[in-house]
């Protein structure tokens, strides 16, 4: 038998090559965190407030989804217990569709 201990490998968050890159990382964090109050207020704005509380709770579960979905598509599966803000989840997206930091899981 193997005496020595298993280490278990975290991969850290990728840090992505370019400004354009950080910007859209920052710009699809926010959108995860914020977009939904912001579609809301533009309903609100536009309609009534009634109308604007089911978007806002309509959104929070599309906005779940979304997030969700980005998350199990770029977080390797050995990271994904991990809690992880929107901004990482969008840097990790990012670099595993658009940047191109890191390689593609062998699974």
């Amino acid at each position: 038998m193997n005496s020595e201990p298993f280490t278990f490998h975290i991969d850290p968050t990728p840090t992505l090559p370019t400004r354009k890159c950080r910007f859209i990382a920052r710009l699809l964090g926010w959108s995860l965190s914020f977009g939904n109050y912001a579609v809301a207020l533009l309903v609100w704005w536009k309609s009534d407030w009634f109308i604007s509380i089911g978007v806002l709770l309509l959104g929070f579960i599309l906005f779940g989804i979304l997030r969700s979905k980005l998350r199990n598509d770029s977080i390797p599966v050995s990271q994904r217990e991990y809690e992880y803000t929107d901004y990482a989840i969008a840097t990790w997206y990012l670099s595993r569709n658009t940047c191109f930091t890191i390689p593609q899981p062998t699974e």
